[in-house]
């Protein structure tokens, strides 16, 4: 594979090869990743101005600022390459696949006398693994089925030879029932036990047709030696076998292996069916839901799932159904339609699945937005409010002792925190601790500039503490002239009642409606980024005054490095030269000193 590095106006100069492309923004950050036949067809059409895209690829396109590609031999290496590059880094506009979970593992240990047992850490030095299992159960009861067929020790015992030799172990009670044939000490050679390992792994790959046919022939050959309990405990587990097999058969054995994948699609999302099938059993079944990015036709859509669940669950398929037509074939993809007969059957069951998970994500989403609606209309009943509160603001001061006093203002949308909207301020007209001040002055400047920038005002907002601020609040609002366009209240902290501007007495809300809990959570919200905010300036002030006690920096010098740094853990850490830059060799050096020797304070 070659790669190379291009700039956006270099396009036309792109190899006309299959490969894979790269878009990096201005912070060189990998913003896309794309596959292609042709990777200079491809990138270009992302630059000709003729082409209708829509407004999201346009966006995209204007933040391009270097393009880097791989050559590879097949289209469908390049989408191989594609899947992983966008696992691993998730770039903003691909296609989001919505499946954060960490599947389950069988894993057959690399150690005397293996076991099996299940694990979702996938590290390959510690043996084979099998999956991953889109279901637990499903994964369970293959799991049972092994271990009542056979004899696999569950123990984490080392059974090196010289170990058993020795005599360092008992039989354990999985010995006694009969689970196991006492390997531990040496009732049971190695060479019998990897032999029914190897029909497990038969198992564990779905080729369920070679165990049946080596339970078989033990059957047979111990009916013939006349060893007739032996031949009846075979046949028992072929029965066994059989019975696990019919359970999971879905359509004729002639199908062998082959991948089923369906998609259908809404305005947002698309969803995808993936079902394994093997001797005509289906060994996986998985619902994915992606997040459409840039427009993406069903194709794409489809292809993308299909790459990433066919790599996650190691499918080894000869062929793949899909219920769409593929304008552009993929060479070395070897997908079809059926039409009639038994495919056509999974293709409608696998359609079956993906409808049903559509509708179950809608439910779900409806289900969510009747809770957040629910919840602001409970409220908006329980205060008497004129509007539904899908907008509210909640106010909080913090100070001790009268110093660094500092407030902060969030903000809930839908119920929902809107961090983007949260502020901070510094006290600045008010002397001291004077909470009732300190309310009135921020309330007034939040609302002053929501004025002045012409933003919409909250449907409620809300106070964290009693009659006191709340009136100093009121106070604000009426120099502003927009007392009454809004309601606003207090809340108390110690017996959380709600107070309302004019009322002597308080109400209070059922302590186990979600209303109050609500209320509860934007004030408690308020209190963290207030307490947040107050530490941080009280550190700055902190420190700022031992800074003003080494030879050479004042007030103005500390001032500007905290502006620059940031932080007093960014200047502690900073080199020599970075202090220099900012406040010259000498300062620089006094500040060092003063450091070196105040290590740890």
């Amino acid at each position: 594979m070659q790669s190379s590095s291009f700039l956006p106006e270099e396009h036309l100069q792109l190899p006309d090869q299959p490969g894979v492309y790269k878009y990096f923004n201005e912070e060189n950050e990998l913003i896309y990743v794309g596959k292609a036949k042709s990777l200079k067809k491809r990138v270009s059409s992302y630059f000709n101005k003729n082409t209708g895209v829509n407004h999201k690829t346009k966006r995209m396109v204007r933040e391009i600022r270097k393009i880097e590609i791989t050559i590879v031999d097949s289209e469908l290496d390049a989408l191989l390459l594609e899947n992983n590059l966008i696992k691993k880094s998730q770039p903003r506009y691909n296609i989001l696949l919505r499946d954060d979970k960490t599947y389950p593992y069988l894993l057959i240990t690399k150690e005397n006398f293996p076991r099996i047992f299940q694990t979702r850490k996938h590290i390959p030095k510690r043996g084979t693994y099998f999956g991953p299992f889109a279901s637990v159960k499903a994964m369970n009861n293959v799991l049972d089925l092994i271990r009542d067929l056979f004899t696999i020790r569950t123990c984490k015992l080392d059974l090196s030879p010289y170990k058993i030799d020795e005599g360092k172990y008992k039989v354990c009670l999985e010995y006694h029932i009969g689970n196991c044939q006492g390997p531990c000490v040496g009732l049971q050679k190695e060479a019998p036990y990897l032999k029914d390992l190897e029909q497990a792994k038969h198992i564990l790959k779905g080729n369920l047709g070679v165990p049946k046919t080596y339970f078989k022939q033990e059957m047979q050959a111990l009916a013939e030696n006349l060893e007739f309990e032996k031949a009846q405990k075979m046949k028992d587990k072929l029965d066994l076998l059989e019975k696990y097999q019919s359970k999971s058969l879905i359509t004729s054995q002639s199908i062998q292996n082959l991948d089923v994948c369906t998609i259908v699609t809404d305005e947002k999302y698309a969803y995808v069916n993936f079902m394994r099938v093997k001797n005509g059993a289906m060994i996986t079944s998985k619902n994915v839901e992606l997040k459409k990015r840039l427009d993406e036709s069903n194709e794409e859509l489809l292809i993308t799932a299909l790459i990433h669940l066919q790599d996650q669950f190691q499918s080894d398929a000869d062929e793949v159904l899909i219920n769409i037509e593929l304008e552009n074939p993929i060479d070395g993809l070897n997908v079809s339609v059926p039409k009639i007969g038994d495919k056509k059957k999974l293709i409608e069951l696998s359609l079956k699945n993906a409808l049903y998970y559509k509708k179950e994500k809608a439910l779900l989403q409806g289900l969510n937005q009747d809770k957040k609606d629910r919840v602001i209309r409970q409220l908006q009943q329980d205060l008497s409010l004129p509007e539904i509160p899908d907008h509210i603001e909640c106010f909080d001061n913090s100070n001790i002792q009268g110093t660094s006093p500092v407030a902060s203002m969030v903000c809930f949308m839908g119920g929902k925190p809107a961090v983007k909207e949260y502020r901070h301020y510094h006290i600045k007209t008010v002397e001291g601790a004077n909470d009732f001040a300190s309310m009135r002055e921020i309330v007034g400047r939040r609302y002053k500039r929501l004025m002045e920038e012409e933003k919409p005002l909250p449907k409620l907002i809300v106070i964290d503490g009693g009659k006191g601020q709340l009136s100093s609040a009121v106070e604000a609002l009426q120099e502003l002239g927009i007392y009454g366009r809004m309601p606003i209240i207090g809340i108390a902290k110690r017996l959380e009642e709600i107070y309302f501007p004019g009322d002597s007495y308080p109400i209070h809300i059922d302590k186990k409606s979600e209303s109050l809990k609500l209320l509860q959570r934007i004030r408690d919200e308020a209190h963290r980024f207030a307490i947040t905010f107050h530490r941080k300036v009280r550190s700055k002030n902190a420190f700022g005054t031992q800074l003003t006690g080494i030879l050479g920096i004042g007030e103005n010098t500390a001032d500007k490095l905290l502006k620059h740094f940031k932080s007093v853990k960014n200047i502690k850490s900073a080199s020599e030269a970075e202090l220099t830059e900012v406040i010259g060799m000498s300062r620089a050096k006094s500040l060092m000193e003063w450091m070196g020797k105040n290590k740890g304070a």
